[in-house]
């Protein structure tokens, strides 16, 4: 077996007390985290290079796994792909050494990784009783390894501390973010400003590509639609004279997301478009006026009822947390477009959350019009990051 890493064990960035007593109050006793996002919160950034874009290879697949006992993190290790070694001793030349006491780049495949995982287990002595783990983000292969290991042990889903423990960002976390809505902002705007009649949206969205690149962001995605038209995939569909655009699109920024949604028409829009925009418009800035710290999270869906009446009865409201992942916490609503508990509803919200606004308004004959911006909570109310050209933007001539 490959002789472990030992590194000096150091204060690390994620909050590691609140999450003991998130993983307390959950009764969970040992974490197995094995989300890339989620091993890139707790291990301050780290994240492997080779599979940033695909996890499989060979016969099985890229599973980073940090062990993690409740309470006693200088049990912590990391078990890392075998061909992960370089990127992690690049971190520690540059100061940037991996907190966790123990890095096993020892894994090729998603059992021997788990394998390792349960040797680091049996070398420290640890029988838990309660196993938290992401079953979303956890092969067959290695839950039954982990099940075999410790049969008395009860494994739960450990999705919802880790959540809890990301909800509030920091101040560095912010920064991303919003530097990231800025990029994607500009990017759009770069888009829309040099294309016109005739532009397919399939050559809009490998523009909306390449202009994410070049301002450093990992594109993500680009939802496109075209005239009356509301299908948001890539297509030939194409952009003609007297169109509007809606152009949402998610970059990654140092695995941050910027998520907004921005309008453009081919043109100049008429009396009908600047209403119909101008009450979408109404709903996003209604659902804002609330947002302090301390106020229910439903308040927002509370604020945008009855700037909603005024649209059409299949226009769409949602509001959901952003960050290193879309739709994570705060979860206020079990109504929108991706079912989940509205768990964080009724709780307060607090400054560092995230929120991304979107109001849809998919019109029969004027095609797809949509807003979606991402607000921060602060300290006495609310920031737009990329708050920008929220009206009609103009394409080229």
């Amino acid at each position: 077996m490959t002789e472990p890493i030992v590194a000096a064990f150091a204060p690390w960035c994620f909050p590691a007390a609140q999450l003991d007593v998130l993983l307390a109050e959950a009764g969970i006793d040992l974490l197995l985290a094995s989300s890339k996002h989620n091993i890139r919160y707790l291990l301050d950034g780290h994240h492997h290079h080779f599979f940033a874009h695909m996890d499989a290879i060979g016969t099985s697949r890229y599973l980073p796994i940090l062990v993690y006992p409740t309470r006693r993190p200088g049990d912590a290790a990391y078990v890392a792909n075998r061909n992960e070694k370089d990127a992690i001793a690049v971190r520690a030349a540059e100061g940037r050494a991996l907190w966790a006491g123990t890095v096993l780049p020892a894994a090729s495949g998603s059992a021997e990784a788990m394998g390792v995982a349960i040797g680091h287990l049996r070398r420290i002595g640890v029988s838990p009783r309660t196993i938290g783990v992401e079953l979303g983000f956890l092969p067959a292969d290695a839950y039954l390894a982990l099940h075999d290991a410790f049969p008395e042990a009860k494994i739960v889903e450990a999705h919802r501390p880790l959540e809890r423990m990301r909800a509030v960002k920091t101040p560095a976390e912010l920064l991303l973010l919003r530097d990231a809505s800025d990029r994607v902002v500009d990017a759009m705007l770069a888009v829309i400003g040099s294309h016109g009649p005739g532009t397919t949206k399939r050559q809009l969205e490998a523009a909306l590509r390449r202009e994410e690149s070049e301002r450093g962001l990992v594109f993500e995605y680009a939802l496109i639609t075209v005239g009356s038209g509301h299908g948001r995939a890539p297509s030939n569909e194409v952009w003609q004279a007297g169109d509007i655009l809606s152009l949402d699109s998610g970059g990654n920024l140092d695995g941050y997301i910027g998520d907004l949604c921005r309008m453009a028409i081919l043109g100049e829009p008429d009396a009908e478009l600047e209403d119909l925009l101008g009450l979408v418009e109404h709903a996003q800035m209604a659902a804002r006026a609330p947002i302090r710290p301390g106020i229910p999270g439903v308040a927002i869906y509370d604020a945008a009822r009855d700037a909603m009446a005024a649209l059409p009865a299949n226009a769409s409201f949602v509001a959901h947390g952003m960050g290193l992942i879309g739709h994570e916490a705060p979860r206020l609503t079990a109504k929108g477009p991706i079912p989940y508990s509205d768990c964080d509803a009724a709780l307060p919200l607090q400054a560092g959350m995230v929120v991304s606004i979107e109001t849809t308004l998919p019109h029969p004959t004027r095609g797809f019009i949509k807003l979606e911006d991402t607000v921060a909570v602060t300290e006495d109310g609310w920031e737009g990051f990329g708050d920008r050209f929220r009206g009609w933007n103009r394409g080229a001539a």
